[in-house]
């Protein structure tokens, strides 16, 4: 009985090593699949993790010892390895003579804390080998060895911080985290064109999750010291955190996506996002302008009511504009007579920011145009990029310019994919907010991007504001 049962494990030891010698060797014959890169004059291949592997598998299946692996990768000793990452694997073959087309340095960057794990999949023979730096040395690099101000060459070093919940631990991501992923390569591809002779910019990424711990281990380290500008953080109490350490080493901190923050109290922090009475000023300026109309507005539960439309009812009052009120339910049974005006032109107002509550009433407004009433529409909603059959839409941003094309033709180089995604486009926003930055840093104070039409005013003596609301005719 004990010789079967050494016999047995024995079988077993012999069927598992031929099984992992047989796996070795059809994973060695895939390796050619892999992009190959230079590093310090050594060749490597770039390998994405998979899931449930470990440095040992990895070892293994690539006949590389874990110092090896470890040595090309020193991220690894700090965090270990994720998911979807991708890391340097030495190929073990000398480095090839032949001449390689010439790379143009663009992007730097870090990983100090930590690393978005969905990596945009990169084809080393189908993308420009410009493309390929911006996007495949964001996230894997070493860090530089050179000044922080000046390269051999004479150019000027800027790093920067982009800080946003890419939620890299979990396993099963939120859709907001697919958001932000899309913010970063955007961001990627503003920086891929704005790399020149004189300035290298190098950037660091950090995934802020909904820690507040984190934040506020970065402002206690010396790890941004050498930064000159942060994009993102979502979170109020990481915003806050952040401002704070801001404005005492005079750094500025640009909010992509908050509208609530005290930049009067925080000199070295810019909003993009408008604030609710920009949009509702701007609003009220438009409706003024508007000659014998009548304005009426479509009441919905105070419940679900958004703050925006609560500050934009206040700057009606404030302004005695006069509305007529249409109940709801009364618009959706088309007994809306008492409201109207057969004579002139009726502005309607849809008190909510809700695309699809919005969507919903727009046959019923429909058949009253088809009934003779001469109607126009204004939304609070503010994506234009949404097909919304509206003679109006009221929007502080998101206005497409005509140069999307030659960026979606970029996008579709840079990560061998067409660009699918709905309405809005958080890639478009990272773009432009990156160009926005970078345009801070060199004095400018109004840029246009290809959605958004960006420019700083100061709020008090404070910190600043997009001022760019509009009501976009459509």
């Amino acid at each position: 009985m004990k010789g079967e049962r050494t016999y047995g494990k024995w079988l077993g030891l012999i069927v598992l090593t031929i099984f992992n010698l047989q796996f070795s060797i059809a994973t060695a014959q895939e390796l050619l699949n892999y992009p190959l890169d230079t590093v310090n004059g050594e060749e490597v291949y770039r390998y994405q993790v998979e899931r449930s592997i470990g440095l040992y598998r990895i070892g293994i299946n690539f006949n590389v010892p874990q110092s090896e692996i470890i040595r090309l990768n020193p991220q690894l000793r700090e965090r270990g390895l994720h998911f979807d990452e991708i890391i340097l694997l030495p190929t073990g073959r000398p480095v090839s003579k032949e001449p390689k087309p010439a790379v143009v340095e663009t992007v730097v960057a870090e990983t100090p804390v930590e690393t978005p794990i969905d990596t945009p999949v990169v084809k080393a023979d189908t993308v420009a080998p410009e493309v390929v730096t911006a996007v495949e040395d964001t996230l894997i690099s070493e860090p530089s060895a050179m000044p922080d101000t000046l390269l051999p060459d004479n150019r000027r070093v800027i790093e920067l911080a982009l800080m946003l919940p890419f939620e890299s631990k979990q396993t099963k991501r939120s859709g907001n985290a697919e958001r932000m992923m899309e913010f970063y390569e955007g961001a990627l591809l503003a920086l891929h064109d704005l790399q020149n002779d004189s300035t290298l910019y190098r950037l660091r990424v950090y995934d802020t999750e909904r820690s507040e711990r984190k934040v506020k281990e970065l402002c206690d380290s010396t790890e941004l010291d050498s930064v000159k500008a942060i994009l993102g953080l979502v979170y109020p109490i990481q915003i806050e955190l952040m401002a704070t350490w801001c404005d005492t080493h005079k750094v500025p901190m640009i909010l992509p996506f908050s509208d609530d923050m005290n930049v009067h109290i925080h000199p070295y922090v810019l909003q993009f996002n408008s604030t609710d009475k920009q949009e509702a000023d701007s609003l009220c300026e438009w409706l003024l302008a508007q000659e014998d109309a009548h304005y009426v507005a479509v009441e919905v539960k105070e419940s679900e009511i958004a703050s925006s439309v609560r500050s934009l009812r206040k700057q009606i009052h404030l302004r005695g504009i006069e509305l007529t009120g249409m109940a709801l339910r009364d618009l959706m049974n088309d007994s809306v007579a008492y409201a109207l005006d057969s004579a002139r032109e009726n502005i309607i107002l849809l008190h909510s920011d809700r695309y699809q509550q919005v969507r919903m009433l727009l046959p019923h407004l429909t058949r009253l145009q088809e009934a003779g009433y001469r109607i126009r529409i204004v939304s609070q909603y503010s994506w234009q990029k949404e097909k919304i059959a509206l003679p109006q839409v009221y929007t502080s941003m998101f206005d497409l310019r005509d140069e999307q094309a030659v960026y979606d033709a970029l996008w579709e180089q840079s990560y061998t994919n067409t660009h699918v995604s709905d309405s809005p486009r958080y890639d478009l926003l990272g773009y432009d907010l990156m160009r926005a930055t970078v345009g801070w840093l060199h004095g400018e104070k109004e840029t246009d991007g290809l959605q958004s039409h960006i420019r700083w005013t100061q709020v008090g003596e404070g910190g600043w504001q997009n001022a760019s609301v509009k009501v976009v005719a459509q």
